[in-house]
């Protein structure tokens, strides 16, 4: 298949990222690398998505990855999987598993899928700061989009379901697959779960996901997983702190003892990241002089540097957050004077991922998932929202009371930087409404 005509199937059938930002995939297929990574690391606590899609889907993973190579002409590619799961799924590092796509096997560490740490791990490669993959050779899809590009190409389906783990302080620890749109609270019903009191429902993982409200809230095409967790643990202390309580503890408690930089997992590979100086800076001189604090662009915001490094609890993490949303506002970006030079200490400076879910506060809940089949709505109605991936958000194509079918296109990419939007099931439109569309699927 031409990239061309590659290109075009994945972005008629929705394809974005499956987990982080949900960057069209479509848009990052390109010539000009040498090797594709195939991101299964799982990179945070709790969550056995890409585990269990490794276990039941290999062979369309591989497919996809194949497509893509194929099309772009990439001659190498790898599947990299931390070693407990490349233990459990009986392989060998190194061990091919199709034509030039073999296994890379990642040390059990945090935040080890960070596509920049991820391809310093796997290549010995440092990506540019602020420049994409591609400028190393490297092109990154995350598991689950592979298995998506090989559904888009072998059966032109478009993206309509989500693989994800429910887990955290609940009954059943599960990973299923449920249509895009699904209400929280209904998942959790329907998976046998409730929320206790003094918990809180994360989607995403326990260091970087957001908590949301789950009556109000629904599975996105990036949702990877669906954490309840105490709101008294670290990792969800910190996200229920205000920012002006977030600056004014950092700004005076701060010793400058320098271990959050020393500990910095993209400091460590040579990106000019500060936390320890950029904790003692007032938002008002962000706000003044922006231009001189463009390194926050970097932070990838994986939380080691409060989590785990700081003894005083305060989080640079939110403060460069604070800083990135400055930034953005004056459309600034960080661009790179130089290489970067890894620290030659980088490799026995990472952090062990049990260290890290002891310190976040969740080793009790860290329990291998069962695999289920899916759930459907009680309420009968799915609720897609039209900016669920990065760039613009997708333009309805659809009104209230239309028919539309399951896999119909019901909202269309608004730009180069978009996604289309697929009815996952056979169904009346409910309303449309600017940033989402209702179906009533009973």
């Amino acid at each position: 298949m031409q990239l061309s005509e590659l290109k075009e199937r994945v972005a008629a059938a929705g394809i974005i990222g499956a987990g982080g930002a949900g960057f069209p995939t479509a848009v990052k297929i390109a010539e000009g690398a040498d090797t594709l990574l195939i991101n299964a690391s799982e990179c945070e606590p709790l969550l056995f998505t890409d585990y269990h899609l490794v276990r039941c889907h290999l062979e369309e993973i591989l497919a996809g990855a194949e497509a893509v190579m194929a099309a772009a002409g990439i001659p190498n590619g790898y599947i990299a999987i931390k070693k407990h799961n490349v233990e459990r799924l009986g392989l060998q590092p190194g061990q091919e598993l199709a034509p030039h796509i073999r296994v890379a096997m990642l040390p059990n560490a945090y935040p080890i899928g960070d596509e920049v740490i991820l391809t310093y791990q796997v290549l010995r490669r440092v990506i540019r700061p602020g420049a994409l993959p591609l400028s190393a050779g490297v092109l990154i899809f995350n598991a689950e989009t592979m298995y998506n590009v090989c559904r888009a190409v072998g059966e032109n389906a478009p993206v309509t379901e989500k693989w994800l783990t429910v887990a955290g302080k609940v009954k059943n620890h599960v990973t299923l697959r449920v249509p895009v749109g699904m209400n929280i609270a209904e998942l959790l019903r329907a998976t046998g779960n409730t929320v206790p009191d003094g918990c809180v429902v994360i989607d995403g993982g326990p260091a970087m996901g957001s908590i949301i409200d789950p009556e109000h809230s629904f599975v996105k095409k990036t949702t990877k997983g669906i954490l309840v967790l105490p709101e008294d643990i670290p990792a969800v202390a910190s996200k229920l702190t205000p920012n002006r309580a977030i600056n004014v503890h950092a700004s005076s408690n701060c010793c400058q003892c320098t271990m959050c930089t020393d500990l910095c997992p993209r400091a460590l590979i040579g990106y000019p990241l500060h936390p320890h100086k950029i904790v003692r800076t007032s938002m008002a001189m962000v706000e003044e002089m922006p231009e001189l604090f463009t390194e926050a662009q970097l932070c990838s915001g994986c939380g080691v540097c409060e989590m785990t490094s700081c003894c005083q609890g305060i989080s640079p993490a939110r403060v460069y957050a604070q800083v990135k949303g400055i930034l953005a506002k004056n459309k600034l970006r960080y661009q790179a004077a130089s290489d970067p030079e890894p620290d030659p200490e980088r490799d026995y400076r990472i952090l062990p991922s049990g260290r890290f879910k002891s310190r976040i506060g969740v080793a009790e809940f860290d329990r291998m998932t069962d695999l289920t089949g899916g759930c459907e709505p009680e309420s009968g109605t799915l609720t897609l929202l039209l900016k669920q991936h990065a760039g613009a958000p997708a333009a309805a194509s659809v009104g209230k009371g239309d028919a539309v079918s399951a896999g119909q296109l019901i909202a269309q990419a608004n730009g180069v930087i978009s996604a289309n939007i697929h009815a996952p099931r056979s169904g009346v439109v409910q309303s449309v409404a600017p940033d989402r569309i209702v179906l009533s699927v009973r």
